[in-house]
């Protein structure tokens, strides 16, 4: 059954073998992410040539999304792996501290107590340990627990309302781009982006990188900051993309904050032409067990439900027992919540204008293939853009993008509602038709009869031509 949800799943230790990822492409798997936190250069240009070697075998192409590291805000090493924090103990985070023990940790960013003033409060490991800032002195935040637990090796930090000065881009995430750039990735996630500025320099080391592969990568920005709220907009407007990642932001907003902000980003994404990954936790319980939650099952289908391009499985796939279970669970639910999902085209085209002929002919092609019941649309697209257009309002109609630019057509993998298929298109325009529909045909998506709305450009071949719409019957002469 056709999904209009992408999957987007992370490979580790319980993915990274042919006969697993195979199974996970086939389950459904739309785009894979290369979580840059962790492993080497040589580990991630493995799986990357697994990942494009399983899909030539599945027939279909794979996107592969780099995930960069960002400012490592994080507690250092303890002489014995861990301690134990008890309410109203005192606690020194010290950047000058070597081994931490029961009274004092090291930290990996050295720049923390520069942040930080009294009543500032810091939140460990995801927000299960919560320190009160007493006094600053040098290099050591002295702190009061408020909330105890066991802290161990490498935990995150964050302040409460961010505030945190930390680069997006660190010299780790610099020379990661250039190794994402060599494996030829398709899309970079940048994390703890706070504005426009830190999205541009990661374009920019990506296209001078990527220039020798002729990569250009789409731009993810990791929504994980409470700076990044208020210049949503700018940073949308910088970037590809979006990604709600609902960890950090979390801890730093606050739990309760965050399915209004969600429903929020989603929507101002679709309204900007960009994409959007909901991400953290959406299927967490299946790390360990065979079947998801009720409220997990739910968290999937209301990010369907507001519209989401994507969702996004972090350590279910890449350390769980059952990623290719994982999978399947996720797509059921997704075709599930589509089902249900209203369509509000002719809302949406209201006090709209559209100023440029390519994206008048896409929203012309969404409206007529609506209201005229077809099958499907079919858009003959270089770049893509004519589908990502297409992609921002939901119809219940089927977008099929065929494109000779493999890139092209890895980069709709993550389009809402699109499935991207190949086709080295002919210069001649009725013979190019022709061909789409017979590919279309052939891979069981439309049948003799069927009423199929066309998008194409002529002259043939040239990125943001667009400016043919045409309505046939599958078999009639075109």
């Amino acid at each position: 059954m056709h999904r209009a949800t992408k999957i987007v799943a992370t490979i580790g230790p319980a993915s990274s073998t042919p006969d697993i990822l195979l199974k996970m492409i086939r389950a459904g798997l739309d785009v894979v992410r290369l979580n840059f936190s962790h492993g080497t250069a040589d580990d991630h240009r493995q799986r990357a040539e697994m990942v494009r070697e399983c899909a030539r075998q599945s027939g279909r192409e794979v996107a592969i999304m780099a995930d960069l590291q960002g400012p490592k805000i994080r507690v250092g090493k303890f002489e014995h792996g861990k301690t134990t924090l008890e309410p109203g103990q005192s606690f020194i985070l010290d950047a000058e501290c070597e081994l931490g023990n029961d009274e004092r940790v090291g930290l990996d960013y050295k720049d923390l107590p520069r942040d930080l003033k009294p009543a500032d409060v810091l939140l460990l490991n995801d927000g299960l340990i919560v320190l009160d800032v007493v006094r600053v002195i040098g290099s050591e935040i002295h702190t009061t627990v408020r909330v105890g637990g066991d802290l161990s090796n490498n935990k995150g930090i964050n302040r409460q309302g961010g505030g945190l000065t930390a680069p997006a881009l660190t010299a780790k995430d610099m020379e990661d781009i250039r190794t994402a750039m060599s494996l030829s990735v398709d899309f970079v996630a940048v994390s703890f982006p706070k504005n426009a500025t830190d999205m541009e320099m990661a374009r920019q080391l990506a296209n001078i990188a990527g220039a020798p592969y002729g990569v250009k990568p789409k731009m993810i920005a990791k929504i994980e900051r409470a700076e990044a709220i208020p210049a949503l907009q700018e940073i949308l407007d910088s970037s590809d993309g979006i990604m709600v990642a609902r960890g950090d932001l979390a801890v730093e907003v606050g739990n309760a904050a965050v399915p209004a902000l969600q429903k929020r980003m989603i929507r101002m994404a679709r309204d900007s032409n960009k994409l959007v990954i909901t991400a953290t936790q959406m299927m967490e319980s299946m790390i360990h067990a065979p079947v998801p939650t009720r409220a997990e099952v739910s968290d999937v289908a209301n990010a369907v439900l507001d519209g989401t391009d994507a969702v996004m499985l972090s350590a279910e796939s890449a350390a769980g027992k059952y990623p290719v279970q994982t999978i399947e669970a996720m797509a059921a639910i997704c075709v599930e919540a589509e089902k249900s999902e209203q369509s509000e085209l002719d809302k949406d085209f209201l006090d709209r204008t559209f100023t440029r002929i390519d994206q008048s002919i896409a929203m012309g092609a969404l409206f007529t293939a609506y209201h005229l019941g077809a099958k499907a649309i079919v858009a003959l697209t270089d770049s893509g853009s004519t589908a990502l257009w297409m992609s921002r309002h939901w119809t219940h109609v089927p977008i099929f993008a065929l494109t000779p630019r493999t890139g092209s057509e890895r980069a709709m993998s993550l389009y809402r509602n699109v499935t991207p298929l190949h086709l080295d298109t002919s210069s001649d325009r009725d013979t190019a038709l022709q061909q789409a529909i017979e590919v279309v045909v052939s891979k069981g998506y439309a049948a003799r009869g069927d009423m199929v709305v066309l998008t194409v450009g002529e002259p043939m071949g040239q990125p943001g031509g667009t400016n043919t719409l045409k309505i046939v019957r599958v078999g009639d002469v075109l």
